[in-house]
């Protein structure tokens, strides 16, 4: 973002949260006044205009905050929550009114909401309640409106596909409009470009994320495999819409659940996170061996954490080796038994209720109970790459400042050698670096057999 449209995003929402402050003031002197009944906020015509191209030409120029703004339609009491989702993090002393406490009652005021009942890492935050109070006060009808505007299926929570703003996963126990405000990661790369530390997930979480510099194009998969994917794609640009617009959320689960099984190195994981770059979303690959503890209680917590920040972000989530909980179950022989079913459970109904894409990997499909696979929307098969889809790869893996030698053959070596895309690479790296020792760009054939060689050992085979 350039310093002029930063200026004018700065003087944008330094307005937004100043009309938020004013509309804040208004609901507490309403409040502490004890009328008959509370007036609904925000005043009609209250909110400040939006600089842009019907502003005054020798005013500010437009910024990604009121494009953005302008082009989802926000209505007054949609952009006066956005603003108070938002204060958390630009002016959080905004909010320090909030956080007084009852005289009466010598607690913090259950109705301001201010971060009661949210996860860690929202002590402070904005509630689901605290919009409530701010639109409504004790005015029920407005207040009932108010829920309505935080619901899942509501405008907010489904605009632009992602979304602009939902309530976060209360705490375990907690009433559902505690959870905090938040602001969709979509809306924010949108509207305050360059500003990515707002959404950054917790630290300590079991996950890390997928990410590639190859596109789309790079994929070297049989045609059923990438129609396969396709499909993928088509419920994450429309799933919300088949269930809220066409009326689906009654009869189908609200996410897509999917195996992708086959040999190590055949691109399950690259599909997965060119999947999430193809369809904007971020991809995290869940470690399976730390979310799985030896103690009891211990694998739900960590897994509840998981998902809690996948449904505030909206992630594709990825589990690697998920034979390690979704493996062939034997019979209950003693507690740990019993407690091992348990996480199964727990898992099975959390990607049930996830309302995303949740994709299982595994190296052989029949690891997996047939009882789990009965759950999943489709079943993607990653085969080792036939012949031309080996020579594609050959041809593709080394960079372009490397220079083959004459006698280094990629159609014999496709023919003869039935590997994975993975372990081509491993290959081709093997084979550069020797020519980079030898400071020389052209790689030699007998490397690349020596590298192949290796390769084949560790899998077992023989060259």
């Amino acid at each position: 973002m350039s310093r002029t449209l930063a200026g004018a995003a700065a003087r944008t929402i330094e307005a937004e949260l100043e009309w938020l402050a004013s509309c804040l003031q208004a609901r507490l002197s309403s409040y502490f006044g004890q009328p008959p009944s509370s007036p609904a906020l925000p005043q009609a015509g209250s909110a400040p205009a939006l600089n842009g191209p019907d502003r005054d030409p020798n005013g500010d120029p437009d910024c990604p905050y009121s494009a953005t703004l302008r082009h989802l339609e926000l209505d007054e009491t949609e952009r006066l929550l956005v603003a108070l989702a938002l204060a958390h993090h630009l002016r959080p002393q905004l909010l320090d009114v909030l956080s007084s406490r009852n005289e009466v009652t010598q607690r913090p005021y259950t109705e301001f909401g201010l971060g009661q009942g949210a996860v860690s890492g929202q002590a402070n935050a904005p509630t689901g309640e605290t919009a409530c109070f701010l639109l409504a006060g004790d005015d029920m009808p407005a207040r009932l409106q108010a829920i309505a505007r935080l619901a899942p299926e509501g405008r907010l929570a489904q605009l632009g596909g992602s979304g602009v703003l939902r309530l976060a996963a209360p705490a375990p126990g907690e009433r559902p409009l505690s959870g905090a405000l938040t602001l969709s990661p979509g809306f924010l790369a949108q509207a305050l470009p360059g500003l990515s530390l707002l959404t950054r997930p917790d630290q300590d979480l079991p996950a890390q994320r997928v990410q590639t510099t190859l596109a789309w194009s790079d994929l070297v998969l049989p045609a059923p495999t990438l129609e396969q994917l396709d499909d993928i794609g088509l419920w994450l640009n429309h799933g919300q819409a088949l269930l809220h617009e066409w009326g689906m959320a009654r009869r189908i689960a609200p996410g897509y659940v999917c195996l992708f099984h086959g040999p190590p190195g055949t691109g399950k994981t690259l599909s997965a996170g060119l999947l999430g770059q193809r369809c904007g979303r971020e991809v995290w690959r869940v470690d399976l061996s730390q979310v799985v503890s030896k103690y009891i209680g211990e694998t739900e917590k960590n897994l509840g954490r998981v998902f809690e920040a996948a449904e505030q972000h909206q992630w594709i989530l990825f589990f690697d080796e998920a034979d390690a909980l979704f493996g062939k179950r034997t019979s209950v022989a003693d507690a740990h038994d019993r407690y091992a079913n348990q996480e199964i459970s727990y898992l099975l109904q959390r990607i049930e209720d996830y309302a995303g894409v949740v994709i299982l990997a595994s190296n052989l499909r029949h690891n997996i109970d047939d009882a789990f696979l009965r759950r999943f929307q489709s079943v993607l098969h990653f085969a080792l790459p036939r012949a031309p889809e080996r020579l594609r790869l050959w041809r593709e893996a080394f960079p372009p400042v490397a220079k083959l030698a004459p006698d280094l053959d990629l159609p014999r070596l496709a023919q003869q050698h039935e590997i994975s895309g993975g372990t081509i690479m491993n290959v081709v790296r093997y084979a550069c670096l020797r020519a980079l020792a030898r400071g020389d760009q052209t790689v030699r054939a007998q490397e690349v057999e020596e590298g192949l060689r290796r390769e084949l050992l560790k899998e077992g085979r023989s060259s």
